[in-house]
């Protein structure tokens, strides 16, 4: 028994230290929220680290074949057509928006018209957005609101307008 305790002690305190030290090198990147609707995949992460910074962004991925609209659409799409895709916080998120939302891919314009309906290529985008975390040492109920829509050359899945997610994130002290 003495044996074997002495063999996983030292082992359990190496994984404790890697632990702490992965975290304080390399920041943190947490998974908040996934879900899909209308056959769209929604994942919501935060990434960063103590000093640098720390984004939230939404990853969207719709069915094969279809295509998700700009977020610089307006909110009731160009003539009615299309749904921007956003990733917003809400009105008492305690997460504060430092800068712009991004996108990880570039818009096309519609080979339809209207041309200013702008679309983004086939396949998966991200949106990106810098916050700064809640001044706590706890973790904390948040919720951010997701809008999109996609389609494909012959066919739109209803739009998602204002979805209110809930996630929880780390107070700033909490990674300190």
């Amino acid at each position: 028994m003495k044996l074997h305790s002495l063999f996983i002690l030292p082992f359990l305190c190496v994984l404790a230290a890697c632990g702490r030290s992965s975290t304080a090198a390399q920041g943190i990147s947490l998974s908040l929220a996934s879900f899909t609707e209308n056959y769209v995949d929604v994942s919501i992460h935060l990434e960063g680290s103590v000093g640098e910074g720390y984004i939230l962004s939404a990853t969207f991925t719709p069915p094969d074949g279809y295509h998700l609209y700009s977020k610089d659409i307006p909110l009731n799409g160009v003539e009615g057509l299309g749904r921007p895709t956003l990733l917003e916080l809400t009105e008492y998120s305690q997460l504060h928006a430092l800068g712009m939302l991004t996108e990880s891919v570039k818009t096309m314009e519609p080979n339809f018209e209207p041309k200013e309906l702008l679309v983004y290529p086939s396949g998966t985008v991200t949106l990106s957005l810098p916050v700064e975390l809640p001044a706590r040492d706890a973790w904390l109920d948040d919720t951010v609101k997701i809008t999109f829509m996609a389609c494909s050359a012959s066919t739109c899945k209803p739009p998602v307008t204002g979805m209110i997610v809930p996630i929880r994130v780390p107070g700033a002290g909490v990674y300190k």
